[in-house]
Parts: C-alpha cells; sequence; structure tokens
C-alpha cells in the first residue's frame, strides 16, 4: 500500500491539474457511483489526508479515492485519448489536462460535510495541517501491550506510515518491532522521526531513507538481505491481526529484542 508520502504528492499533481479549473468529463466507472456527472463544476482543492485523497468540488460535493495497494494517477494533456484499459477507475478533465485513476481501492462521491465519515477516524496526519505528535503518542499508548510494529502502521493511531517507514523508523530508533508499545523508550521521538523521513520523500520520485539513491542502498533494512549498518542477516515475518499482516524487516543485531 502506497506510504503517505506517495498519496501526499499524488494529491499536489491533481490539485495542480484540477484546481481552479471546470471539469469538462468526468466518468465514474464504478458501479454505486456510475451515474454521477460532475461535468461543468470547478474543482476546489485536492488534499490528502492519511492515505486517502479527497477531491473537492463546487456544490458541496467531494470525490473520495483511495490507492489501496496498486492504485495511481496519472495526469495526462487533456487531448490525449483516454486509454483503453479495464484498470481505469475514474476520469476527471478538464480544457487543459486529464486525471486518469487506475485500480483505485475506493471510489465514491460524498457530501463535503459528511468527510468525517470515511476519514473522522483516523489519527493525526503526519504530512498535514492537523498534525499533532502529542495525540499521536496518547493513542498510541491507548494500548500498551500491543506490539509497536503493528501500533505504527494503525492509522487511527498517525495517518501516514506505510510497511517502508515502519521498518526504517523502528530499525533507526533500535526497536523491535515485537517491543510492546508500553515499554518503548520515548515514543514522542519516534513519531516526529517518521515524520522527518515522510516529509524528506514527500517531494522526491524514489523514496529513501538513508540519504542516498544509489541502487540497493536507499534503505537500512526495508527490502534487504543484510543490513546496511552492520551487515547482518536482516529478518523479516508476517506481522499484524487476521487480514493485517505485513511482512516486516528488522536487524535482530542493531534491533535487540525477542521477536
Amino acid at each position: 500500500m502506497p506510504e503517505g508520502d506517495v498519496v501526499w504528492a499524488a494529491a499536489r499533481r491533481l490539485h495542480e491539474a484540477l484546481a481552479g479549473r471546470v471539469l469538462t468529463r468526468s466518468d465514474f466507472r464504478v458501479p454505486r457511483a456510475a451515474t454521477a456527472d460532475l461535468t461543468g463544476r470547478s474543482v476546489l482543492e485536492v488534499v490528502p489526508r492519511g492515505k486517502h485523497l479527497l477531491t473537492r468540488v463546487e456544490g458541496g460535493l467531494t470525490v473520495h479515492t483511495h490507492l489501496r495497494m496498486e492504485g495511481s494517477w496519472r495526469i495526462r494533456p487533456a487531448s490525449a485519448p483516454v486509454p483503453r484499459d479495464h484498470r481505469v477507475r475514474l476520469v476527471l478533465a478538464n480544457a487543459e489536462w486529464q486525471a486518469v485513476g487506475y485500480s483505485l481501492g475506493i471510489v465514491e462521491l460524498i457530501r463535503t460535510g459528511q468527510e468525517s465519515r470515511v476519514v473522522g477516524h483516523l489519527g493525526p496526519d503526519l504530512l498535514g495541517p492537523d498534525w499533532d505528535p502529542a495525540e499521536a503518542v496518547r493513542r498510541l499508548r491507548e494500548d500498551p501491550a500491543r506490539p509497536i510494529g503493528e501500533a505504527l502502521l494503525d492509522q487511527t493511531r498517525l495517518a501516514g506510515i506505510g510497511n517502508l517507514y515502519k521498518a526504517e523508523t523502528l530499525f533507526l530508533r533500535g526497536v523491535d518491532p515485537w517491543r510492546p508499545v508500553g515499554e518503548v523508550d520515548d515514543l514522542e521521538g519516534m513519531v516526529e522521526l517518521a515524520r522527518r523521513l515522510l516529509d524528506a520523500n514527500k517531494a522526491r520520485v524514489d523514496q529513501s531513507t538513508t540519504g542516498t539513491k544509489r541502487p540497493g542502498e536507499t534503505t537500512w533494512v526495508y527490502g534487504r538481505r543484510t543490513c546496511r549498518r552492520c551487515g547482518g542477516r536482516i529478518r523479516r515475518a508476517d506481522q499484524g491481526g487476521p487480514a493485517q499482516e505485513r511482512v516486516t524487516f528488522w536487524c535482530p543485531t542493531c534491533q535487540p529484542g525477542g521477536a
């Protein structure tokens, strides 16, 4: 699933292409919104909320989309033909640009005043104007027995961290992913580090948590076989409850614990 920095960048591209312009085409290719037509309405703004995208349109309407695992948005000149592709779920276009959404996990049209119905459960957004580290830490501490690796991925605790930043943040703090939240020192420093990592990458094409873009050196443990710091063998295992399991990566030497 895309990380919060990827969603932030997608929102910026969509905003630049659509905001302040009148829609000349809206093509919803999902059953529940198939008859919706936003043609003639101006797009007011596109904002990210955690891993959700909210495209606000005049008339008090919001197009709510979520990339899930495989979704993406592509911006093309309005004159380009819409691809004949079964993966296309939504097309929004104006006189200059068209935004084509592929394999979107969620596509729905809601009232702007009811956005809380779809994003109100989220915790503070690490890249949002509502970022509140104290509130994020408070939510994490509500379940002190929960493994920290699971808690960081829970979007109701704090919104935006995905599997990559979870693994890299825990490595940089020297914390085993299975350590209970209540036994983690300086949660404030941990969530602030995660925010800095996402913020540093939000405008980059390729993510890097190490400061280099050289192939094979962009992460410390995520997706690796050996630790970039100590050279030891990286361990990997599924973590999370039913239907929420994700593969986590950690270095048992640099992140001592009892996983």
